[in-house]
């Protein structure tokens, strides 16, 4: 069998693979004939083909090239479809862009721009100004000027709400202490612990209270002359209900005012509108921070916000200036694709035309609407033999690290089969192109439009299609 196998140099001379010599060039379509057959030989080394085996493997070895090919030169992040019904969700690159930060984008993106000009003087610019006016709108807290001397908030931006907590605690407390109740060592997403992240921005951390309860009297029993910042870390991604204490935001400002000490909120969720509206109640938000007088505030961009990813750092003016003058900032700071999304997203916001941000309109999609969506689905895919589907109530999740507690009430598609079991059904919508993220409850695999764009619909009724039938 290993004498069949053709050399590299006949597989090349096929005819079947000129059109991939000509597309991708005679290097890599060498290399994807030699990746093809060395898989071979391995194959029949190790029985895992008999003869017959082997010699169809043999006749299509050019056509197992050219898959190769396209495997190795395809991209590999790629977009899929997000059926699971998590909006925010972090494996998926968190909020989509809406389609006019998409265009804003690929405008700055194809050609110059002004970044760091100022077109009015012909000097030099800082390229915060173009996010600065936005913010200073967006986050004009109405007794935020009352509570601070120096007037509105001040905002930068970095590359993560991580890299802005990690600047933030290294500008105001490096060498010294900060308070954080032990209630709030959180771990984040990828095994990333708060405690870690203060460990490398050169601050000592000094944990009071317990797990579940944390005075007032806690912290400022743990104040001393080395304290350079109190934190408070929002639970984003859980919820500890029952025997459980904490001061408010008002009362830690209050407390760090009495001591002069800064009072920092690694806040994470971004959020700058009420989701009342939506059936999300207490989650809170930028505004509600900022109007308890926290001296510094940290949120994430790609999450309600609904904008690219991003670390936005507002508080108090000279707090944030020092900030701009720390080395790290250079280090940490955004390009000007992300300002770009950045700065569309806010003018959405600005104009309170929340249903041009992707996660926003998921968010407060009606249940009802989702039901429509998931019953047309439902007519396009038609009834298969030995297919069960049906549309039943359901929970969407907001996700990445918001609203814990929070659930949206939606309509699933349920699928089983009597071939095929839900992790192969859900294996075979993975495999698919585009690739589809389902999930799986009560052993059905089950699918939620809410997180479906609607020109993804014809796609996923394909895939649907495809997985579905027997022969395959």
């Amino acid at each position: 069998m290993l004498r069949q196998i053709p050399s590299v140099d006949e597989v090349l001379r096929s005819p079947s693979l000129l059109a991939a010599i000509t597309r991708e060039g005679r290097a890599a379509t060498t290399d994807a004939v030699r990746a093809v057959l060395d898989r071979l030989r391995e194959e029949i080394n190790s029985g895992h083909l008999d003869d017959a085996g082997a010699q169809l493997a043999i006749e299509g070895i050019a056509a197992a090239a050219d898959r190769e090919l396209h495997r190795a030169l395809g991209f590999s992040l790629q977009r899929v479809i997000n059926a699971t019904g998590v909006i925010l969700h972090t494996n998926f690159g968190r909020a989509p862009l809406s389609t006019v930060a998409l265009q804003h984008l690929s405008d700055i993106a194809s050609g110059y721009s002004n970044l760091e000009f100022d077109l009015s003087t012909g000097k030099r610019g800082r390229r915060d100004a173009h996010v600065e006016r936005l913010f200073e709108r967006l986050l004009a807290v109405h007794n935020y000027a009352s509570l601070h001397t120096e007037g509105a908030p001040d905002t930068i931006v970095v590359n993560n709400c991580a890299a802005a907590v990690l600047l933030a605690l290294n500008t105001l407390a490096e060498g010294g202490e900060v308070i954080v109740s032990r209630g709030e060592l959180v771990e984040i997403g990828g095994s990333f612990r708060v405690p870690d992240v203060m460990a490398k921005s050169g601050a000592h951390l000094r944990e009071v209270g317990t797990t579940n309860r944390t005075r007032l009297s806690d912290y400022e029993k743990g104040i001393t002359d080395n304290t350079r910042l109190l934190l408070r870390v929002h639970r984003s991604n859980f919820a500890m209900i029952g025997f459980t204490e904490q001061p408010t935001s008002q009362e830690l400002v209050a407390l760090g005012r009495k001591h002069r000490v800064p009072v920092m909120e690694d806040l994470g969720n971004g959020l700058l509108l009420n989701l009342a509206a939506a059936g999300v109640h207490g989650e809170y938000g930028l505004h509600e921070s900022l109007a308890a007088g926290t001296d510094v505030v940290c949120v994430s961009g790609d999450k309600l916000l609904g904008g690219p990813q991003a670390g936005i750092i507002s508080g108090r003016k000279e707090l944030v200036r020092r900030m701009r003058a720390n080395p790290l900032f250079r280090a940490l700071r955004v390009d000007k694709l992300t300002y770009a999304a950045l700065e569309s997203t806010l003018l959405a916001c600005v104009r309170e035309d929340y249903s041009q941000i992707p996660a926003l309109r998921m968010i407060f999609t009606p249940a009802a609407e989702i039901r429509r969506r998931s019953e047309s689905l439902l007519a396009q895919i038609g009834r298969k033999a030995g297919v069960q589907i049906e549309v039943i109530e359901g929970k969407s999740l907001i996700g990445g690290g918001t609203a814990p507690n929070a659930t949206l009430p939606t309509f699933l598609l349920a699928i089983t089969s009597d071939r095929k079991s839900p992790e192969q059904l859900q294996a075979g919508l993975r495999s698919h192109s585009p690739a589809v993220i389902s999930r799986i409850e009560d052993d059905r695999l089950m699918l939620d439009m809410r997180t479906v764009f609607p020109e993804e619909e014809r796609g996923l009724a394909n895939a649907l299609e495809d997985v579905l039938q027997f022969n395959h």
